[in-house]
């Protein structure tokens, strides 16, 4: 008996820690409003979730401090499917690379979602009603014979179940030869960018047959080739500025009134390297992963493998905040290398003040940094964590020194855990954090001035 027992422990828990690849969450995105936030896994579908209102009695209880309640499910629908390029003889995958909501204009929603090659418009409605009393259609739709129809009615709209649907209008597809890493909606509403390795295409939402070309960087010789585009974004107010990073750790600023063809930028913003540091690992953890322009578009927030830098628009000549996210990792690159955890992409994120950025590590923590004190903590998504009312708890890795209870040794981190995309709500104190197939949703309810910790 005590056999079986011990037997279903350890079904149970293999079964609550599998995953299959398609479920592992591949983007995260809030809405303009924060109230719709929008997940991609690698199996080419959309979750949408909906924030709801809390009951009278949850308010009191949490003082009255006006916090909403939590995020359930709003819709889901599959975006993209598995293809075949024939002509390269290449399989393409249905994982979600990115989702960017478009700024609501009316009732419905809009985003657009892409895989690798293709980029969908998608828009979200709510039905609540239906016609009813059409001439020439009986209940269920099929058509009259029209000789039987002896009279004209005025088709009537009753209401009905809440009914929540999801439409393609619009495929923008044969844009991309290289893999698509970044989407970016302009602040003009009408038109939005798209980047692959090595080149950035400008698409108008109404038009799916042909976008421009405003940077290409793919030489003549692909010998010649040094470095690809890793990721890219419009100013949050300008629509004429851009900003691409690339794998040499560098940042372009790219001006479209200066000239409609960006392959030579406005600004360069680089970190000078130090010659005596120099590694054989130096140009790959280099690599920007993610930019982020700040909400007010004076800075841009960068995240390579080992830091998070604040970068100022008017200063070129190097960072002007530089954050430690796992330094302990330096003397793991080697074995780092070997299983190609080197060459994970982590995400970043500002909150709304622009105040403190997020990051995501490994062993499923993720790191927040205060900007005006410049000191960081470490927080871990774990079930636990998920229960409601739970507070986040903070977590030390062991590097030397006196070691205190509850520290992590670097040994010891799990490196298949790891925190790549999450999410910070637009006006409020709460964050959405991916890992694997976990979406992790977490709220300050202290006060909505300050942060999680």
């Amino acid at each position: 008996m005590a056999e079986d027992t011990e037997s279903s422990k350890i079904n149970h828990s293999f079964l609550r820690d599998y995953v299959t690849e398609a479920d592992v969450i591949s983007t995260v995105e809030f809405n303009q409003t924060g109230e719709l936030l929008a997940t991609g896994d690698k199996g080419g579908r959309v979750v949408i979730f909906q924030r709801e209102s809390e009951s009278k009695g949850e308010l009191e209880e949490l003082g009255d401090s006006g916090d909403s309640g939590e995020y359930n499910v709003y819709s889901t629908f599959q975006s993209h499917e598995p293809d075949f390029d024939y002509l390269k003889s290449l399989e393409i995958e249905e994982k979600i690379n990115k989702i960017r909501w478009l700024p609501q204009q009316n009732a419905a929603h809009f985003l657009l979602s892409t895989n690798d090659k293709t980029i969908k418009l998608w828009k979200v409605s709510e039905r609540d009603k239906r016609p009813e009393g059409y001439n020439l259609k009986d209940e269920e739709g099929r058509l009259k014979d029209i000789s039987t129809v002896t009279s004209l009615q005025v088709p009537v709209l009753k209401p009905t179940d809440l009914m929540v649907e999801v439409r393609p209008r619009r495929v923008f597809a044969n844009g991309h030869t290289y893999h698509v890493n970044s989407i970016s909606v302009n602040s003009d509403g009408e038109t939005y960018l798209s980047a692959d390795d090595l080149r950035i295409n400008m698409w108008h939402l109404g038009i799916t047959d042909r976008s421009f070309n405003i940077v290409d960087i793919k030489p003549a010789n692909m010998e010649e080739l040094t470095e690809v585009i890793t990721s890219a974004e419009f100013h949050p107010h300008h629509c004429h500025m851009l900003v691409y990073s690339s794998s040499k750790g560098t940042l372009r600023l790219c001006d479209m009134r200066a000239s409609a063809l960006c392959d030579k930028h406005t600004k360069l913003f680089e970190e000078p390297e130090d010659p005596g540091s120099r590694s054989f690992f130096s140009e790959i953890i280099s690599s920007v992963s993610d930019v982020k322009f700040s909400h007010n578009g004076r800075y841009l927030l960068t995240r390579d493998y080992l830091t998070a830098k604040v970068w100022d628009l008017n200063m070129d000549k190097g960072p002007v905040e530089t954050y430690q996210v796992h330094e302990y990792l330096r003397s793991k690159l080697c074995s780092l290398y070997e299983n190609d955890c080197i060459f994970d992409k982590f995400e970043c994120v500002w909150n709304s003040s622009d105040s403190v950025i997020m990051t995501g590590a490994y062993n499923s923590f993720f790191r927040m940094l205060d900007r005006e004190t410049g000191r960081g903590v470490t927080l871990e998504a774990w079930r636990e964590s998920s229960k409601p009312r739970a507070v986040l708890r903070t977590r030390r890795v062991y590097t030397g020194g006196k070691r205190r209870r509850g520290d992590v040794g670097v040994d010891s981190l799990d490196f298949t855990k790891k925190i790549l995309h999450m999410a910070w709500h637009p006006s409020e104190n709460i964050i959405a954090i991916a890992a694997t197939n976990n979406l992790y949703i977490f709220q300050d309810r202290v006060s909505p001035d300050t942060h999680t910790q």
